[in-house]
């Protein structure tokens, strides 16, 4: 697997989770304050294993405000708009589609599993959140909708 992040951001990326990243292929988003708040990874670990979720938050504090909406039951009540909204049904299923597209130009894994309950459930925000910042808004729907809920996170100043 080729190196794509500079060594500051490895490490930045390792304080942010606790732990040394995984998969780690690219930093696809920094928060305001300059610190990665995103990264990319290799479909496969090291070990080969498939690893389906292309993008992971590494922001501590936002992980933290979405690990709070989730709490709160969040993910339960988009789910059931889902089947309430058929353009929202729409929209979720074309960042699917996406999602998958991405991935698989990188090294199919012979899998329709995208991540983050994708496209029939919402499972798990910190997912849509980290797509919605590493491509901008109107690609995933749920993504956009928690972070114009939570505002600027990286105040008052880096989570790292």
């Amino acid at each position: 697997m080729g190196e794509l992040v500079d060594r500051a951001d490895r490490e930045a990326v390792a304080a942010q989770l606790g732990r040394p990243p995984r998969a780690l292929r690219a930093v696809a988003h920094r928060c305001g304050c300059g610190l990665p708040s995103v990264v990319r990874t290799h479909p496969r670990l090291e070990d080969g294993t498939p690893f389906p979720t292309l993008y992971y938050l590494s922001c501590s504090r936002l992980a933290a405000l979405v690990s709070q909406l989730e709490a709160g039951g969040a993910m339960r009540e988009m789910s059931e708009r889902l089947g309430t909204d058929p353009e929202l049904a729409r929209s979720y299923r074309a960042a699917h589609e996406s999602y998958l597209a991405e991935r698989d130009a990188m090294e199919p894994l012979g899998t329709q599993v995208s991540a983050g309950g994708m496209p029939d459930r919402v499972k798990c925000l910190h997912v849509h959140v980290a797509h919605a910042l590493a491509h901008g808004p109107g690609v995933n729907p749920f993504g956009d909708e928690v972070l114009a809920q939570l505002g600027p996170w990286w105040t008052p100043g880096p989570c790292a």
